[in-house]
């Protein structure tokens, strides 16, 4: 959230398996119930006929956006690895 409303910066492109995004999105850290003074958000996004579609959104801390981060890039590290394991 900025002074002139909320402002993206980021995304993760997790792919088209909806399980495994959902999955993921259920592994961060954060709170559904966000209120006004939320600064930071994670918004799970599915694109239907290319127009995103809002589907849930927790709001979370700075330590908790990191490890958000953390989260995301390790799951999708083992999901585009796992062909070269097996």
């Amino acid at each position: 959230m900025t002074s002139q409303g909320i402002e993206s910066f980021a995304n993760f492109v997790i792919g088209s398996d909806r399980q495994q995004a959902i999955d993921i999105f259920r592994q961060l850290k954060g709170k559904a119930e966000t209120n006004k003074t939320d600064m930071l958000f994670m918004t799970f996004i599915e694109s239907h006929d290319g127009l995103p579609v809002n589907l849930e959104i927790i709001g979370c801390t700075l330590d908790q956006l990191a490890e958000n981060c953390k989260i995301i890039s390790r799951e999708i590290f083992k999901l585009k690895n796992i062909d070269i394991i097996y």
